[in-house]
């Protein structure tokens, strides 16, 4: 990660902070696992996007077997098209997953 947009950017409560890949390292993936204090339904989450161009969420349970895989919440989506990506444009924007619909 960049040291200047660590994961816990993503827990801010004052301001927009983005969290960003280190700009030297060149990996197609980037993941955070997020743990809550109790149990919690989920019935939306919005996303800003700042240059990402695909999006999966998965959720699991601390008391799951380590073995068990995460189940998708929220299946791969497109942030960015292609074109976009290549050109650098369109890199900022904001996505809300709602149950039921994306």
């Amino acid at each position: 990660q960049d040291p200047k947009y660590p994961a816990e950017n993503l827990l801010s409560e004052d301001g927009v902070q983005p969290w960003l890949g280190c700009p030297k390292d060149r990996k197609r993936q980037l993941s955070v696992e997020l743990q809550l204090e109790r149990a919690s339904p989920i019935g939306y989450i919005d996303i800003g996007n700042h240059g990402c161009a695909f999006l999966q969420i998965e959720v699991g349970r601390s008391s799951w077997p380590c073995d068990q895989p995460y189940l998708t919440l929220v299946p791969t989506v497109t942030l960015m098209t292609p074109a976009d990506s290549k050109l650098d444009q369109n890199r900022c924007g904001v996505r809300m997953f709602k149950e039921g619909k994306d």
